[in-house]
């Protein structure tokens, strides 16, 4: 055991070694972080998991790129259909025939995309502060992909996450600055969005008219000052899908599942179990 929550177990999926956390039984539901420096599966939900484990088989992968995911060889280049294929490769290796789905802002984006192109992988997705649209990039999420390590830029890019600065504690920076800082992170984090960013930003995108055919149930949640990913695209997500719910957090920035957490799993859970 390596004493570190964030290493989980480890599976091969193509070249790509995945580390995951998992936890608790019944429906598989898979959860997809987003894409913030030093980000990890277990840093993005380990205060949802306990909840979300008493009803459900979790399971939360590092994406490749992040966290302590290995990519054997050199990925040519970080692209939606390399993630995609990534997280399909993953629920094969694990014999996950369908599942429940929480996509977080970039993880958003995947989750959208995966329910897509293999619909019957899918049984229902929350997306929360969700990319997959095409939108102008804000100068948040510019500042949180042009990120250069410091202590002080980490909390600079907290803050621009989280509606109320009380939540950026020193903990919580200290942590996601070590982890942006390990061997080769910094490197790896910038190969994934290079200017121009607003290309990395729209490559991640559905294209509407097939977001506008997917059959799923959908939940959308959002943060009404997201300063990251603006409110507009939850609304925007809502239209197109024709079998969705919008929940909006008011005085809740890009963290909702830190913010707001228990109302967060009050309206997350029972759509998941339904």
């Amino acid at each position: 055991m390596s004493g570190n929550p964030e290493i989980g177990k480890s599976i091969a999926v193509g070249g790509i070694h995945t580390n995951y956390i998992e936890a608790g039984s019944g429906p598989p539901l898979v959860l997809i972080h987003g894409s913030g420096p030093g980000v990890t599966a277990f840093a993005n939900w380990n205060g949802v998991i306990p909840t979300l484990a008493e009803y459900f088989h979790v399971f939360a992968p590092d994406m490749a790129g992040f966290g302590y995911t290995e990519c054997a060889g050199t990925i040519e280049r970080f692209t939606l259909d390399l993630w995609v294929g990534q997280l399909l490769g993953f629920m094969d290796a694990l014999d996950i025939q369908q599942a429940r789905l929480i996509g977080n802002s970039f993880g958003g984006a995947i989750a959208l995309a995966l329910a897509e192109r293999n619909p019957l992988r899918v049984s229902r997705f929350v997306l929360m502060g969700s990319a997959g649209l095409d939108f102008p990039i804000t100068p948040g999420l510019a500042a949180v992909w042009g990120y250069e390590p410091s202590a002080h830029n980490m909390r600079q890019l907290m803050q621009t996450f989280a509606y109320n600065p009380c939540l950026v504690t020193d903990a919580i920076v200290q942590s996601r600055f070590e982890a942006s800082i390990r061997p080769s992170a910094q490197q790896q984090f910038a190969r994934m969005f290079p200017e121009p960013r607003q290309a990395k930003l729209s490559a991640l995108a559905t294209p509407e008219s097939r977001i506008g055919e997917i059959s799923h149930p959908a939940l959308i949640v959002h943060g009404r000052e997201d300063a990251i990913v603006p409110v507009e695209l939850a609304y925007k997500f809502c239209s197109l899908l024709k079998h969705s719910e919008l929940h909006v957090f008011g005085e809740c920035g890009h963290w909702t599942q830190i913010e707001k957490k228990d109302r967060f799993l009050q309206v997350v859970v029972p759509f998941l179990r339904s």
